[in-house]
């Protein structure tokens, strides 16, 4: 009882808390212009004080070189030769600076490592290529730096500096897509399918490796109808390490050019997987509206069946209920009909079969190069197309996942070697 006589007595000392309404503060114009010139005067000032600092240490570089100013030393390498305006890369632009120079006796000018560390490209391009990816046009990138003085001459952040910058780095992005080796990778499934820029498409391929890994393998400006251009791109893939001999799961739209080129060039050792959603696709275009749900449902059912004899007898009586009133949808079900049970006819089942029985992993890629060039309103040449596709995929290689089902390649690899034909019976041979 005394403890608790004491608690009230201590409750009814205490001042109760009262809730303060919030307070409102008002700045005049006035004030809040002084507000953005103190901003801006302190950015000002980091920047002179960051200037004063490189000048320390470039002029410590050629102390290096050419020894104390003013002290007479007969063994010097090299001499002083006054300064001159140079730039430096500050954020996603560059400022003016005064460059100290050091002449070699033998050899000309020498370079200060100071300066050649701020003065280097790299912050420059990164800081480029990162506000492009952000979705940042080249007309407004300037708008997304720091105001930087005027004093300072800040550049490299105009329209047209920032248009060139992309242009020469994508072009080197591309260059590299197109060149880099391939043979170090065991790919036992490729995906193959078309992004398309209004008349333009681009062959895209990525392959996944025996871990789920997923890569680029390359890209071709064409069309999946044109069958010299899968041509060319599958002899690409060839000649920069691809083995044509090994055992592979090829994924496709179900585009016959692809499909022949495709077997033309690995003969038995290729097999295709007709993508099941491409194919719903085709088989409803040819159906009224009020059958959609119907056919839909079956084809579902059927290809997720256990196994491939299971899934062939249902598609085979749906194509021939359809055969006397839609004869265009019938022909379009039995057309590749084999192919679309491929992976059940390989024992996969899981969550392996759903990722590899369509081309959605591709897709998902291919909706990543679009937001990439979302902000591109007129497509130049082919070469623009390449290159901002190159851009695009070089972005999204770091963010890609290893492919869903990942942990069963062991199954689809084992069931791969054992569809290996013979030696002296396998057709194989380089795309023309």
């Amino acid at each position: 009882q005394a403890k608790k006589g004491t608690t009230e007595m201590k409750s009814r000392t205490k001042p109760a808390l009262r809730v303060l309404p919030p307070a409102e503060v008002q700045i005049s114009l006035p004030v809040q212009g002084v507000l953005r010139d103190v901003q801006h005067a302190f950015l000002g000032l980091c920047i002179d004080a960051g200037q004063k600092v490189l000048a320390a240490l470039m002029e410590a570089d050629r102390v290096a070189l050419c020894g104390a100013k003013g002290v007479p030393d007969a063994a010097r390498q090299a001499t002083r030769g006054g300064s001159t305006r140079s730039q430096v890369v500050l954020g996603g632009q560059r400022i003016a600076v005064r460059r100290p120079r050091a002449r070699s006796l033998d050899e000309g000018e020498l370079s200060l490592p100071s300066f050649q560390w701020a003065a280097s490209a790299d912050p420059l391009d990164a800081a480029t290529m990162a506000a492009i990816a952000a979705g940042v046009s080249t007309r407004r990138y300037a708008s997304t730096q720091e105001p930087v003085p005027e004093a300072h001459r800040p550049s490299a952040a105009s329209k047209s500096a920032v248009s060139r910058r992309f242009v020469q780095l994508s072009q080197e992005q591309l260059a590299h897509w197109l060149a880099r080796s391939i043979g170090q990778l065991d790919l036992p499934v490729v995906m193959i399918d078309g992004i398309h820029f209004r008349d333009r498409v681009i062959l895209l391929a990525i392959g996944i490796d025996a871990q789920g890994n997923k890569h680029v393998l390359g890209l071709r400006e064409g069309s999946t109808e044109a069958a010299r251009v899968v041509a060319s791109l599958l002899s690409d893939l060839i000649d920069r390490g691809l083995d044509a001999q090994r055992m592979r799961l090829w994924v496709i739209d179900g585009g016959k050019a692809l499909r022949k080129a495709i077997v033309q060039t690995f003969g038995a050792c290729a097999l295709i997987q007709r993508c099941q959603e491409h194919k719903r696709r085709n088989v409803l275009e040819h159906l009224p509206e009020d059958m959609h749900a119907g056919v839909r449902r079956a084809l579902r059912d059927a290809w997720s069946a256990s196994d491939a004899d299971q899934a062939r007898r249902p598609l085979q009586r749906l194509a021939s209920s359809l055969q006397a009133r839609h004869p265009g949808a019938a022909a379009s079900l039995r057309e590749g009909l084999e192919e679309t049970v491929t992976a059940q006819d390989l024992g996969i089942s899981g969550a392996l079969y759903r990722t590899l029985r369509t081309t959605n992993p591709i897709e998902n890629l291919n909706g990543s190069v679009a937001r990439y060039c979302r902000n591109v309103k007129r497509w130049g040449d082919g070469q623009m197309v390449l290159r901002w596709v190159a851009s695009a995929l070089s972005d999204a290689a770091g963010r890609m996942r290893k492919l869903r089902g990942c942990s069963q390649m062991r199954s689809l690899l084992k069931a791969l070697d054992a569809r290996r034909p013979e030696a002296d019976s396998g057709v194989i041979r380089k795309a023309a």
